[in-house]
């Protein structure tokens, strides 16, 4: 019989020893298993993007900054192309002289100088000055015609014809202007444009100077 029993305690002491080993080996299972998600970081892989602004951030926010700012630019340009052109956006200059059939003829340019769009209508003022500023002569005549609204954006001109008979055919009296005085239509400020094509007949109560009305471009 004591032959019998050693054998039963040492299969005890080997069923112990196993299900100590099982149980270190399921704490070993526990502990991968708990550290495992660690290198997986869900979190940290969204952050990044987020965070740094480089990517969905840095091209989302300029987007929603740019719209306002168009839609405001394409407001303030939709305000700004209203309205006539003033004195101080334009700029006047006698150009070259077109002589034919005994008449000296010249077109006075008005160019947009501003940064807006605006518009023109009808006969521009004329006036000779001599070099102390006192006028040549009465104010030309306006030449029939039916004007149009000439409409400017910023570099663009409008031209009237400025004629006269040549004096020495017409032996009017005559004058040489220091400048001419380019008024805008429904402008009450002249742009002074320097004369330097001679003399023109300013003599008597009727002026023998004609001026067409604004159209669109710098002359014939």
């Amino acid at each position: 019989m004591a032959n019998t029993s050693r054998p039963v305690g040492r299969t005890a002491l080997l069923a112990s020893a196993v299900a100590l080993l099982g149980l270190v080996g399921a704490c070993g299972s526990e502990s991968s298993t708990s550290s495992a998600p660690q290198p997986t970081q869900a979190p940290r892989t969204t952050a990044p993007g987020t965070g740094t602004g480089s990517g969905t951030a840095t091209g989302t926010a300029p987007a929603a900054t740019a719209a306002p700012s168009d839609t405001a630019g394409s407001a303030s340009a939709s305000a700004r192309t209203d309205g006539r052109c003033h004195t101080s956006e334009l700029r006047a200059a006698v150009g070259r002289v077109d002589p034919g059939a005994g008449q000296r003829n010249f077109p006075i340019v008005l160019t947009n100088t501003s940064d807006r769009t605006c518009t023109l209508y009808g006969y521009p003022g004329a006036a000779f000055v001599g070099a102390s500023g006192e006028q040549l002569g009465p104010d030309p005549e306006r030449a029939p015609a039916s004007p149009k609204t000439v409409t400017l954006t910023p570099g663009k001109s409008a031209w009237a014809g400025l004629s006269f008979s040549s004096p020495q055919i017409s032996g009017a009296r005559t004058a040489t202007p220091a400048a001419l005085l380019v008024t805008p239509p429904d402008e009450h400020d002249p742009i002074e444009v320097e004369w330097t094509a001679g003399e023109v007949p300013v003599g008597g109560d009727e002026s023998s100077v004609s001026l067409t009305a604004l159209e669109a471009g710098t002359g014939p």
